[in-house]
Parts: C-alpha cells; sequence; structure tokens
C-alpha cells in the first residue's frame, strides 16, 4: 500500500523550507550572537548525532518522496502554520542575537522549526517524512533541553 501511494521524485518546497530554516544558522556559523551559548560544547553527543541522521533522512524524505495524491502547493492552513512557524522562528534569532536566552527562545529554537516540517510533510500528504521528523523533533528538544534548560 506504501509503494501504490508514494514515489520517488523531487519536492522542491520541501529544499527551500529546509533552506529558509537554515538561514539564520548560516548567519550563527559566521557571526556569533552576543551571550552565545550555543556555542558551548554539547553534553548530548549521542543524542546530537542520532538528531544529525534523522536530519538528513527527514530532509531526504521531504525533498525526494512524493504522495502520487498531493495537491498542488496552495495557501492551506497547514501552510500558513509553516509561515507563522518560520516567523516564530526568525523572531526566536532576532532575540537570540540581542542577548535573550530564555526558556522561550531556546524551545523556539528547537520545537518550532520541528513543526514546520512537520506541517509540511501532513500539507503534502508524506507520511513517510513523519518518521524521521519525529526522531528529530525529539533529538532536537533533547538537545536543547538538556544543553540550555536543565
Amino acid at each position: 500500500m506504501i509503494r501504490e501511494n508514494y514515489k520517488f521524485g523531487f519536492d522542491s518546497w520541501g529544499l527551500i523550507l529546509f533552506l529558509v530554516i537554515m538561514i539564520p544558522n548560516f548567519i550563527w556559523f559566521a557571526v556569533p550572537a552576543p551571550n552565545d551559548v550555543l556555542r558551548t560544547e554539547s553534553v548530548t553527543k549521542v543524542v546530537d548525532a542520532i538528531g544529525s541522521v534523522c536530519q538528513v533522512a527527514m530532509v531526504a524524505a521531504l525533498c525526494a518522496i512524493v504522495h502520487k495524491e498531493r495537491k498542488k502547493l496552495g495557501i492551506t492552513p497547514l501552510i500558513r502554520a509553516i509561515i507563522g512557524c518560520c516567523l516564530v522562528y526568525y523572531l526566536c534569532w532576532i532575540l537570540y542575537y540581542t542577548g535573550v536566552t530564555n526558556v522561550v527562545v531556546i524551545l523556539g529554537m528547537t520545537v518550532v522549526p520541528c513543526l514546520a516540517f512537520l506541517f509540511f510533510a501532513l500539507d503534502r500528504k508524506n507520511g513517510i517524512a513523519l518518521i524521521p521528523i519525529g526522531g528529530f523533533t525529539v533529538c532536537h528538544v533533547i538537545f536543547g533541553v538538556v544543553n540550555f534548560m536543565i
């Protein structure tokens, strides 16, 4: 049944969403923030490694696995939710660069992008992508909570 509903293809919107989410990270790699707590040594190295594998699998699934019955991309409630998630995520990065590193900002930088990917997979009827998205989300939240909130 799964084989009948999905095909390998290329969903450029999946790649675009990933790149939009990654823009603040690219800036952060090049320009350190004041009070840059994210540059501290992670204490969740195994979880981080698993999260990285899940992230690669997530992007691959969002970009390369296509549901045969997906509709043309339009402004649906899920797409609106994705846009909202991206705006909140960018706001959290702006706050981070102004020196705010509280629980809300850290959770906004960890949970909100994961929700954007989840909403995208749901909108595109890509149930296969939900598995690596779930794994990435769990690892990303553990990373944020253990390294910056406990």
